[in-house]
């Protein structure tokens, strides 16, 4: 089923907003320009943001390494600015409604529906061992997001597959079984939504790339971040259509506010452009760091936070799932 196009703001009113992201490898600035601070815009009392940690396991983990990524991931939402007073942050596997759904989901979505999606395509094609929840992980992503009626749903345009798919599945549903979900709609950020590998721009930056020279994490040294956007790799003459410059433009105009369209202009050389990147990239990130810094050090009260955030979130899963079994017929205990 077509859905209707993505919508391109965060000035809905009150909608309410579900994301999550998965502690699998550190934060990057493309996660911060693409998502973090969109969700932060978009935070109000119906905002819920997850540590999708359950998909992390779609690929195996080491537990101690799982459990230390989640808290620091957790950690790095509120750095950037999610307010857990305002939002509701949580970690998915705190609330159980989201694996029971997600057995619903799976008998409702196809299999051929499953099995074109992207990411199962690439990694599938790449892994000597795949488990059957790289199928099926969309079913689950589908629970995270109708559990709490969402409405709307912060995504990178790469993302925008996994909304429709949800859509469908909350269509079909509702078809079947009666009014049971609320039919969500992405929201794709104008700018910064795609940032590229430094070395290789034709790629998305991301934190499970192999280059690490191409990619800037959140809690990065700032001395090494300047380094990497110093050695960004461009064409030999100065051409904002290229891909390293197009890239970098982007990561300014996602930083400073400033449309590229106005930004292209304004450069002849690489050499000023890349300063005034890093000078850009480096103000966004240090005070993240430092705020991140002083959370880190009181990780009770962050424990209390994701404790606090978890039973909020399953107060509203509970009541959907448990119309979501009523109308598909399952007896209740």
């Amino acid at each position: 089923m077509a859905g209707p196009p993505p919508v391109h703001a965060y000035d809905q009113g009150m909608a309410r907003v579900f994301s999550g992201m998965q502690p699998t490898g550190d934060a990057t600035l493309g996660s911060l320009l693409g998502a973090l601070r969109n969700w932060v815009v978009a935070q109000n009392a119906d905002a819920y943001y997850c540590v999708v940690d359950l998909h992390a396991l779609t690929l195996p983990q080491d537990p101690a390494e799982l459990r230390r990524r989640t808290i620091e991931l957790a950690t790095v939402y509120m750095a950037v600015g999610v307010d857990p007073d305002v939002a509701t942050l949580f970690v998915q596997s705190h609330v159980h409604e989201h694996t029971e759904l997600a057995w619903l989901m799976e008998c409702t979505a196809a299999y051929g529906e499953l099995r074109r999606m992207t990411q199962f395509k690439d990694k599938s094609e790449k892994a000597e061992f795949v488990p059957a929840s790289l199928l099926t992980y969309p079913a689950l992503q589908a629970a995270d997001i109708l559990l709490y009626d969402t409405e709307e749903v912060p995504v990178g345009d790469d993302q925008r597959q996994h909304v429709e798919l949800t859509r469908d599945i909350a269509v079909r549903f509702n078809s079947r079984y009666g009014p049971t979900f609320t039919v969500p709609k992405a929201v794709i950020a104008e700018a910064g939504a795609r940032v590229m590998d430094l070395q290789d721009p034709t790629q998305k930056m991301s934190k499970s790339s192999d280059s690490a020279a191409g990619t800037i994490l959140v809690l990065e040294d700032l001395g090494s971040v300047t380094k990497k956007i110093k050695r960004a790799a461009t064409s030999t003459d100065y051409d904002p259509s290229a891909p390293g410059a197009a890239n970098l433009l982007s990561i300014l105009s996602a930083c400073t506010g400033d449309s590229i369209e106005s930004l292209s202009g304004k450069y002849s050389q690489y050499g000023p452009l890349k300063n005034d990147v890093t000078g850009a990239v480096v103000a966004v990130l240090e005070p993240i760091q430092q705020r991140y810094a002083e959370l880190s050090a009181d990780p009770s009260t962050v424990a209390k936070i994701l404790a606090r955030g978890a039973e909020k979130a399953q107060s509203v899963a509970a009541v959907t799932l448990q119309r979501a079994r009523n109308n598909i017929g399952l007896l209740s205990p």
